[in-house]
């Protein structure tokens, strides 16, 4: 379960020292200095949960290390027998220590990035994409990118605003599949759009406007590639994001709700979109 000092695999290694540099990639998550250090460009991201950690194991990803509490070790026996990445184990006091906070869950990786794929890649494989802007909500973020995978969305493009998929708690939210839906940067923002529709996409813009097009009304019978575009929790798409879009539409709601949760509207438009064109 893990490397030993000869390069062979050994057992769990015990951290009993929060200050133990070898579990230098998980100390504190919570702070707002390392996680910028980390989002622009630290190499790595943490993973959390044993259900995230299940499906961080299944990536291309490779993992640096694995930390977690002895009943976590058990529920996870079955996948940690790494044969290059160590796997400490520490107490719940002392992995709060380490973290910073309480990791209720117990259960921690440490695994390291990918190069972002240009956006032109990415598009050639895809028939239905999310064009996100603004989303700085780590915890929507994530959500959005559950129902991605849920939903039939092929990649995620993220505007130069948007939060990091890969920071920990979007990851724990997305149950692992901000490791699982291919996404990158769309930039510069918005006149990138052009690469989108260049690749052969009609760029559908979501906005409340009572003027757009209901969604569940809208033809696009014959189109092969979507691109359906979100913007931010509460001020939603910029004007001069929707004035790029070929088409505008919007959710049907009660008199009395102006809005919905962006990775709420995010879920259903996905499944309005999922078996059109």
């Amino acid at each position: 379960m893990g490397v030993g000092q000869d390069g062979g695999v050994e057992g769990p290694i015990a951290i009993e020292d929060p200050h133990d540099p070898r579990v230098a990639d998980y100390v504190g998550l919570t702070d707002p200095d390392l996680r910028r250090r980390v989002e622009a460009g630290g190499g790595f991201f943490v993973a959390e949960t044993h259900l995230v950690i299940r499906r961080l194991l299944t990536t291309r990803h490779r993992v640096r290390s694995v930390l977690v509490t002895p009943r976590e070790l058990e529920r996870l026996a079955d996948v940690l027998d790494l044969p290059d990445a160590p796997v400490y184990v520490a107490s719940p006091a002392v992995m709060r220590a380490v973290a910073g906070f309480d990791i209720h869950r117990g259960a921690l990786a440490a695994a390291d990035r990918f190069p972002l794929s240009d956006p032109v890649d990415l598009l050639r494989e895809a028939s239905r994409v999310a064009v996100l802007e603004r989303v700085n909500d780590h915890e929507n973020l994530g959500m959005i990118f559950r129902n991605a995978a849920a939903l039939g969305i092929d990649a995620v493009l993220l505007c130069p605003e948007c939060s990091d998929p890969l920071y920990r708690r979007s990851v724990r939210v997305s149950v692992g599949h901000a490791l699982t839906v291919p996404f990158t940067r769309l930039e510069p923002w918005p006149d990138a759009l052009g690469l989108v529709r260049d690749a052969g996409f009609v760029l559908v813009a979501l906005t409340p406007r009572e003027d757009a097009t209901p969604i569940t009304a809208m033809e696009v019978g014959g189109v092969e590639r979507i691109a359906l575009m979100l913007g931010a929790e509460g001020p939603g798409l910029r004007e001069e994001s929707i004035e790029r879009a070929d088409i505008r539409v919007r959710i049907p709601m009660s008199r009395d709700a102006d809005s919905l949760n962006v990775a709420s509207a995010a879920a259903i438009a996905f499944h309005a979109l999922r078996d059109r064109g």
